[in-house]
């Protein structure tokens, strides 16, 4: 039995974890960390109501339950939240990553911890696990420290970098992409979407996959996590209003620099995704064919 604590499993992601592995409950034995009441419409598993900012409670807790692998999904990443407050931004992106290492190193436990494309400038994209990160936001500089905490760590750890993650969960308690566009559209509102901004958008439930294979392989590392195919956040929204039977003429582009936003965001990002494929067997589908799972997973 493999013993797993998922920080942040209110969240989508970690929602979408609870509910992959508790389909074998022969297997893991799973643990919800999050502040507040637990969110996921589901009993079947431990759940401890917990801020886990607070060190020394976080390391009481971990401590007493000796977890064999912790899945931090926990993150401030609203990137112009963490611009104007970084103090509550460090001490959620960074320094709870600091004490899981702590405890890691006492207890023994593998650390799969959730990182972003936002760690690169964006001048280049298709990004390598490999290649030099340069955030422009504080939000990437975060995720950037919070990366070098494991990776000069003597800890097993498995780092994924992801992308713009969007899917439902039981009780969600902010909003992502797809849902904002397919709700506007389904209102009949015309939205104004950049149209000079590059992604691979991600699927939670290919992301949660990820997770999972992580942990059974033990994987130790960088590695990439999105869709396969880079398109402009424009011709996402297109393609969401495609596969939802929506009217896409709502949808107008805009430039960046029309946005006057707090945080300066990277133009063009997106993954290799090599690696993955080779060393984990991991195979990312293109974001139609992941949208129209996740369009069936709503019926």
């Amino acid at each position: 039995m493999v013993k797993v604590v998922i920080t942040g499993s209110n969240g989508l992601l970690g929602q979408s974890l609870l509910n992959l592995l508790l389909k074998e409950k022969d297997k893991y034995e799973v643990i919800g960390f999050s502040r507040g009441k637990n969110r996921s419409g589901r009993t079947d598993f431990h759940y401890c109501a917990i801020d886990i900012t607070d060190k020394l409670l976080l390391k009481k807790q971990l401590t007493e339950i000796k977890p064999n692998v912790i899945i931090n999904t926990a993150a401030m990443t609203n990137v112009d939240a963490c611009e104007n407050n970084k103090q509550e931004c460090d001490a959620l992106n960074i320094e709870v990553v600091k004490t899981l290492v702590q405890v890691s190193e006492k207890i023994n436990s593998h650390i799969i911890h959730l990182s972003t494309d936002f760690i690169f400038d964006g001048e280049k994209g298709n990004y390598k696990e490999t290649d030099t990160p340069n955030p422009l936001s504080y939000y990437g500089l975060s995720k950037l420290k919070s990366e070098e905490i494991l990776t000069k760590s003597k800890i097993s750890f498995t780092i994924l970098r992801t992308i713009l993650v969007y899917g439902k969960v039981f009780d969600m308690s902010r909003g992502n992409i797809v849902l904002w566009v397919k709700e506007m559209l389904e209102k009949n509102k015309e939205i104004t979407i950049v149209d000079d901004q590059y992604r691979m958008p991600t699927y939670v439930e290919e992301l949660a996959l990820a997770c999972k294979i992580s942990m059974d392989k033990k994987a130790q590392g960088i590695f990439n996590v999105s869709s396969n195919n880079l398109l402009s956040i424009y011709q996402i929204a297109q393609q969401i209003a495609t596969v939802f039977n929506l009217d896409q003429s709502l949808i107008k582009p805009i430039s960046t620099s029309t946005l006057n936003q707090t945080a300066a965001r990277p133009a063009k990002t997106g993954f290799d995704l090599s690696k993955t494929k080779k060393e984990l067997g991991f195979f990312p589908k293109s974001f139609k064919e992941d949208l129209q799972i996740f369009k069936r997973s709503l019926i």
